[in-house]
């Protein structure tokens, strides 16, 4: 592996610690922090992806309640606005404290087949923090992890809606699992109030599996969920690979942790079975 195949944390000991030690011990903390449940096999599921001192209990909560296959797809917003609408990376390796994930490149490039919106693009990942924030807990649940990486810039539902086909098309291709993790946080930056009642209307049409609902409640309510285009396109392949239950395993806000109720986001985690 070549050094410029490798993409390097962007967010290490500021989202989340760059030592490796202390590092596993607040994933452990986090993935333990609920009570015992058998973990489940699921299609997909909703996890955020701010500093783990504000999400990192609800992240935590839905990554010890499934069962991590050793590919995980995970799409995030791209923050940065930096590269194309939907980027992909197909070859190489991410880096987070804990070592190093290898990108699936034949999952990937039989993804850029099936779906020709998507581009090779590592520039849109390069700052982005919203995939790096999952892989710790990723690692830490499946050693044997590999990676498929896409940052959506887009909020075309019809874009989103071809993703997601075209997701489910080269999963049901598979012979192992695939887990598909939509990373976003819910409403930003208003009152703990209003943030609950918004980000609840947008929980509700994601646990009746309903990506078009969701799509139309968050444009139409003004919901700054900022990851809703992953969640539109991981319902809608979950939809497709015969997905039939959601689960919000864990809700909360940052008020929970600061105490500043006046300026909060909200952070849901949901699982697609």
């Amino acid at each position: 592996m070549i050094a410029t195949s490798v993409r390097h944390p962007a967010v290490a000991g500021r989202f989340y610690p760059s030592d490796p030690k202390i590092l596993r011990e607040e994933v452990h903390t986090y993935l333990s922090q609920n009570p015992k449940r058998k973990p489940v096999r699921a299609v997909g599921c909703i996890v955020p992806h701010a500093g783990y001192m504000y999400s990192g209990q609800v992240a935590g909560a839905v990554f010890a309640s499934l069962e991590i296959p050793q590919l995980c797809l995970i799409m995030c917003p791209n923050h940065t606005g930096i590269g194309r609408a939907l980027a992909i990376v197909s070859e190489g390796a991410w880096e987070t404290p804990l070592g190093h994930v290898a990108i699936d490149n034949s999952f990937a490039a039989a993804l850029k087949q099936r779906c020709p919106l998507l581009h090779e693009d590592s520039t849109a990942h390069r700052n982005e923090h919203a995939t790096e924030v999952e892989l710790p807990f990723l690692q830490v649940r499946q050693p044997q992890l590999r990676l498929v990486p896409i940052a959506l810039g887009t909020s075309r539902f019809d874009t989103l809606e071809q993703l997601g086909d075209a997701i489910a098309d080269v999963i049901a291709a598979q012979n192992d699992p695939v887990l598909i993790v939509a990373s976003s946080d819910m409403n930003h930056y208003e009152s703990d109030a209003i943030t609950r009642v918004k980000d609840h209307s947008a929980i509700e049409p994601i646990l009746g599996l309903d990506p078009r609902a969701l799509y139309d409640v968050v444009t139409q309510q003004n919901i700054s969920m900022c990851g809703f285009g992953p969640a539109v396109a991981m319902l809608t392949a979950a939809k497709k690979l015969g997905a039939t239950s959601a689960e919000l395993v864990k809700y909360a806000t940052s008020g929970d942790v600061s105490g500043n109720r006046d300026l909060v986001v909200g952070y849901a985690g949901v699982l697609v079975r």
